[in-house]
């Protein structure tokens, strides 16, 4: 389906052809005519199928047709990095209209909580923000949610996941005239169904399959002790020389650490992101991976959702995920918009139960390699 069907406004139109986006993808081309017909709306769809510009584009649409200075979209995610990636998309799709957004979330100084603030209380008309700090927010009094339209949760399991289940309650709140409440779900956990029954009314479902790995994505996991696994993450990297994006999750804060000083040692440029930084060394270390400046990032699971960046060549699993579908996110950083990618798991011996849910899930078995440990 084209954009142009959807009879969007014309200068939100200019801007979708502007960014690239041509052809909908099936979130896209299921989420939008519901989100524009003012319908609640509860949807299951993995990380890498379009469904940031699914409810971005429709509330922008609402927008440009009933232009306003007041916050009218808010929009709650887990993590800092969404909150600024989907500000982003935003101020893209926005372009050519008179639409303002902020990204709230924590990890700044006093000024910018000085800088959210103003945003909050004069003139943004829509808010992306993380439960925390859009709380720490509100309890200070000066938030005034009373025209706030279009609620908008994304990542929702992974927010449950987080322990948010109690503060979202406590947003909405905040939120006496909402007009439309959208939820979108990796999975639809028993969880995710108890919450959608609590906050929507008469919801419109979207299930997409769970979207099993691109087959252009070439799978391989190697047997191996925990003690050796920098030492064979290092030769898999030097094994494959042309790649220029290459994504390592770990499962900890210290093992970011620990991966970046061993790669290092093997005369490897690498550099690790995660909670223990502050947000413009993350900020910094993300520009600077996605401008190909860096060759190696080293992550915890912060960036195996919602964040965008393309044309990575391998994603390493240093450890196993303890959720299958964990997998199939992380993984999915490579092999997109048509290319090729190569994805490596690491498996100790206490890593197979983990391994075999993760083959039941994707309904394939991985190929598995024992490595020598010669001394």
């Amino acid at each position: 389906m084209n954009f142009n069907e959807f009879d969007l406004n014309t200068e939100l139109s200019d801007a979708i052809s502007h960014m690239g986006f041509s052809e909908a993808t099936p979130i896209q081309e299921q989420a939008i005519p519901a989100i524009l017909n003012g319908k609640d709306l509860i949807a299951c769809a993995q990380t890498g199928t379009g469904k940031t510009a699914a409810f971005v584009i429709p509330v922008l649409n609402y927008l440009a047709n009933n232009p306003s200075e007041e916050v009218k979209v808010l929009i709650v995610v887990p993590t800092r990095e969404l909150a600024i990636q989907i500000d982003q998309q935003i101020e893209g799709f926005s372009y050519f209209l008179p639409v303002h957004s902020i990204a709230i979330y924590g990890g700044g100084d006093g000024q910018d909580f000085a800088q959210q603030k103003k945003a909050l209380t004069q003139g943004s008309n829509i808010v992306v923000a993380t439960p925390g700090k859009l709380i720490s927010h509100l309890n200070l009094g000066y938030v005034k949610f009373d025209n706030v339209s279009h609620l908008i949760l994304d990542e929702a399991d992974r927010m449950l996941d987080m322990n948010f289940y109690d503060d979202i309650k406590k947003i909405i709140t905040y939120l006496p005239n909402l007009e439309q409440t959208s939820m979108f779900s990796a999975t639809m956990a028993p969880k995710i169904q108890k919450l959608a029954k609590s906050i929507l009314n008469d919801p419109t479902r979207i299930t997409l399959e769970i979207a099993k790995p691109s087959e252009k994505i070439s799978q391989e996991a190697y047997r191996v002790q925990e003690p050796f696994k920098i030492e064979l993450i290092s030769k898999l990297i030097g094994r494959y020389t042309d790649f220029e994006s290459i994504l390592v999750f770990t499962s900890t804060k210290k093992k970011v650490s620990d991966i970046v000083k061993g790669l290092k040692k093997a005369g490897l440029d690498a550099k690790g992101i995660s909670s223990m930084l502050e947000q413009e060394e993350r900020e910094a270390i993300l520009l600077k991976f996605r401008a190909k400046k860096l060759r190696i990032l080293v992550a915890t699971d912060v960036l195996s959702r919602g964040i965008d960046i393309k044309d990575i060549n391998l994603v390493i699993n240093f450890d196993v995920p303890n959720d299958a579908a964990d997998y199939v996110h992380r993984i999915g950083r490579t092999a997109r918009a048509k290319t090729s990618g190569v994805a490596i798991t690491l498996i100790t011996k206490d890593d197979n139960y983990k391994m075999n849910r993760i083959e039941k899930l994707i309904e394939r078995k991985v190929d598995k390699v024992d490595y020598p440990i010669t001394r």
